[in-house]
């Protein structure tokens, strides 16, 4: 079967699927057309996501509750006690409705409305707040969750890829393109991380909330587009590519922070600034210079070239941003020893009852 005729079972327009946008100049759907020995990637395939994502989010309560649980009590992974909040109907009411951190006014109101000094009602809110910020064993439990996933992720990928003679020589990738057979472990890997990233956003709202919560919605919805668009269009070696120079910090970062949480603190920088150099190589060095250059000079420019090329300067923009931050904490916190808040860590602010996190990135 040809794409569209697969499209015209989906019921999905022609016109959007129009070979002019999605291949390159001279290249028509009929030249990825199927058979019985070869395969090209299908768009239909893609909607494996969805049950692909759900399994990861079932596969991850069952981790963290059989795995990184125990892991982390059999650590010494404790958080300290914190006070308790006295019931108050009226602080309640404005703590859910209207706000966390009352302005001054609204404590002088809400300490005549509860007859209660505006010092006591503060001392609430501050305890209020440090009730709903998350544990250190719940920051544990992610953290090691994606630091399974991250782990296997990469050196899966690097496995698949390391014979590929089109993984070391970026001209080779673009050799006969759009014309690339699919191998199905390639295949089966790009659903698998596409399921991973739909299943990070499904669950964003139950996650540790971070100051950087706007530009993770940011990073996971350019990637989700990117691994979609990549995949219809056969760009499979290329977005093999990108994901693996990706995956290639992450795991270390997701050590680092359960380090943190169990508070060896020397190991815990010293594999921090392990992964601040492989995230700087990786995301400003290897990214920039030699996939989207090869990317940009070996295609030609046609719509869905020119989508990717802007998603991917939206993925450089990020890399910067959290570049700064890491190099700034390192900066601050480990070569100066001073003691400051994250600059990536939690919402709330710290009542100096758990540590901080290190900085982190996607």
């Amino acid at each position: 079967l040809s794409v569209p005729s697969i499209l015209a079972r989906m019921g999905v327009s022609e016109g959007f699927w129009h070979h002019e946008f999605w291949l390159p100049p001279g290249a028509t759907w009929e030249d990825l057309k199927e058979s019985a020995d070869i395969h090209y990637p299908q768009p239909q395939d893609l909607l494996l996501c969805i049950p692909g994502a759900l399994l990861l989010i079932f596969a991850r309560c069952l981790f963290e509750r059989t795995v990184a649980l125990p892991l982390g009590r059999g650590l010494g992974v404790s958080d300290k006690r914190r006070p308790e909040v006295q019931p108050n109907a009226t602080l309640e009411g404005f703590y859910v409705l209207l706000g966390r951190t009352p302005k001054k006014e609204d404590l002088i109101s809400l300490a005549k409305q509860s007859d209660l000094p505006i010092k006591k009602v503060e001392s609430w809110f501050r305890h209020r707040r440090a009730q709903d910020r998350p544990s250190l064993i719940k920051k544990f439990r992610e953290a090691s969750w994606r630091f399974t996933f991250y782990f296997t992720s990469f050196f899966s990928g690097l496995a698949l890829l390391y014979d590929k003679p089109w993984f070391w020589d970026p001209t080779v990738c673009w050799l006969e393109f759009p014309q690339q057979p699919l191998p199905s472990a390639l295949g089966w890997f790009y659903l698998l991380e596409l399921s991973f990233y739909c299943s990070l956003v499904a669950t964003l709202p139950f996650d540790v909330k971070r100051k950087d919560f706007k530009e993770q919605i940011i990073h996971h919805i350019t990637t989700i587009t990117l691994i979609f668009v990549s995949y219809c269009a056969n760009m499979l070696r290329f977005g093999m590519i990108v994901m693996l120079v990706h995956d290639a910090s992450d795991y270390i970062l997701e050590l680092a922070k359960m380090l943190h949480y169990l508070k060896w603190q020397r190991v815990c920088e010293a594999v921090f600034i392990a992964f601040a150099v492989v995230f700087i190589i990786s995301r400003l060095v290897i990214f920039p210079l030699v996939v989207y250059h090869y990317f940009v000079t070996q295609l030609p420019l046609y719509p869905i070239s020119c989508l990717i090329t802007a998603f991917l300067a939206v993925l450089q923009l990020l890399h910067i941003f959290w570049s700064y931050l890491i190099i700034q904490m390192i900066l601050t916190v480990i070569l100066r020893g001073v003691k400051r808040q994250d600059a990536r860590s939690d919402t709330e602010e710290s009542d100096g009852s758990e540590a901080e996190d290190p900085a982190e990135n996607q």
